[in-house]
């Protein structure tokens, strides 16, 4: 076994399973989390700011983007992507890998869930302007690396959904293009 978290709102509880744990597999406490599986975490008196920094630069670095400039929109809107226009890359390991990449940021960046949504459909043959897309988005993470997710202390449980849907958008496939988020209390969670 590697590295384990545990969380709760029950002290005496957690205690008595890492109790249990030690005594089965002889763990070792580190306290409260800072950095787990790629993901920072920054305690705060009202609550957690979980962010992927460190990951960001790394991406950033790896792709040659760091003197790259910042954007302010995930996505280029004058862009129209299509999966059979402008030259295929000669290789599209470094695409699906990017976009991989791109994915894990997904849960604590949810900013971007859609161009990575977008540009996941041209995975099986990525193109010229597909790449400059999902560098377009790491452009757009340079400027943005701190965001993340922040679940707060409020003692609200009111759940709040909105959702869009543009029907029957996708030019090439006619499918809906749909997006929602929902709030538990002023939690972001989905």
């Amino acid at each position: 076994m590697d590295d384990i978290l545990i969380t709760g709102n029950d002290s005496h509880e957690i205690a008595s399973l890492k109790a249990f744990l030690d005594a089965t597999f002889n763990i070792k406490d580190l306290g409260y989390a800072h950095y787990f599986l790629g993901i920072e975490i920054l305690h705060t008196p009202i609550g957690l700011l979980i962010t992927q920094r460190k990951f960001i630069m790394d991406l950033l670095k790896e792709y040659a983007c760091l003197q790259a400039p910042s954007v302010i929109c995930p996505l280029n809107n004058s862009i129209k992507l299509k999966p059979d226009e402008g030259p295929l890359l000669p290789n599209s390991t470094i695409y699906r890998r990017l976009i991989g990449q791109l994915n894990f940021l997904v849960h604590n960046r949810r900013d971007i869930a859609f161009s990575v949504q977008h540009l996941s459909q041209f995975m099986q043959q990525p193109r010229d302007p597909h790449m400059t897309a999902a560098l377009h988005v790491l452009h757009y993470l340079k400027g943005t690396p701190t965001l993340g997710v922040f679940p707060n202390r409020t003692p609200s449980f009111d759940l709040l959904a909105y959702y869009d849907v543009d029907w029957a958008s996708c030019p090439h496939s006619r499918k809906s293009v749909s997006g929602f988020v929902i709030f538990l209390g002023n939690t972001l969670i989905s």
